[in-house]
Formats: C-alpha cells, sequence, structure tokens
C-alpha cells in the first residue's frame, strides 16, 4: 500500500482505551469533551471508558474546582494474559512518554527514589 492510499478500516494496534488513558496522562485536568475530539470518539463513549478505568483501577477522578482532575496508578499492571508483567507506566512510555517525567516514576511504575514529593 502507498503512503498516500487511506488506510483500511476495521483494526487498530492501539484501543480506544488505551488512547483515553494517554490522553488523560498527556494532560490529567483535561476535559472529556477534549478527549473525545482528541482520540474521534463521542463525549459519551469518553466517559463511558473512564468510567472502565476507574471500576478497574486505572485511574481515579477527583474535583478541582469546577473540573474533574485525573489521577492514573501507573503501578498496576495490563489486564490481557499476553501483557503479563507489563505496568501501565510501560504502556504510557510509548503512548505519552512526557507522561513518566511529569509523575517521577521509574521503568517499573513505582516511584522514583530521587523523588522529594
Amino acid at each position: 500500500m502507498a503512503l498516500d492510499e487511506p488506510a483500511r478500516t476495521g483494526w487498530t494496534f492501539v484501543t480506544n482505551h488505551a488512547r483515553v488513558l494517554a490522553a488523560i496522562a498527556r494532560d490529567p485536568g483535561v476535559r472529556l469533551r477534549d478527549v473525545a475530539v482528541e482520540v474521534q470518539l463521542t463525549e459519551r463513549a469518553v466517559q463511558a471508558i473512564v468510567t472502565d478505568l476507574e471500576q478497574a483501577g486505572y485511574l481515579t477522578r477527583s474535583r478541582a474546582g469546577r473540573r474533574n482532575r485525573y489521577r492514573i496508578a501507573s503501578g498496576t499492571w495490563l489486564r490481557h494474559p499476553a501483557e503479563t508483567g507489563l505496568s501501565v507506566a510501560a504502556l504510557l512510555d510509548l503512548l505519552a512518554p512526557a507522561y513518566r517525567a511529569a509523575e517521577g516514576t521509574t521503568g517499573e511504575g513505582e516511584p522514583d527514589r530521587g523523588d522529594a514529593r
């Protein structure tokens, strides 16, 4: 397939859940409507994905004034058996590289021992 040809549809390498998580990792104070635009989903779909991620323990939501602020549990493990031993932090390294530096974590998703927080 030439580079200028439209891509076939039907499957992608990255799930919508991973896209939403990466968008939140890049900006923990992001509005879900902005995430929806970024990942090309409806706002309702993004809200459902965030609920899934919260219920599974991958992120938490708190209020900051009139806005939500999200915190990703980067030390949690990916769910599929083929990804045994891979943390959310490892996934975010690929999808949102600036996340680790902002969170002060090491390669295993554990707090960096040099972090003064």
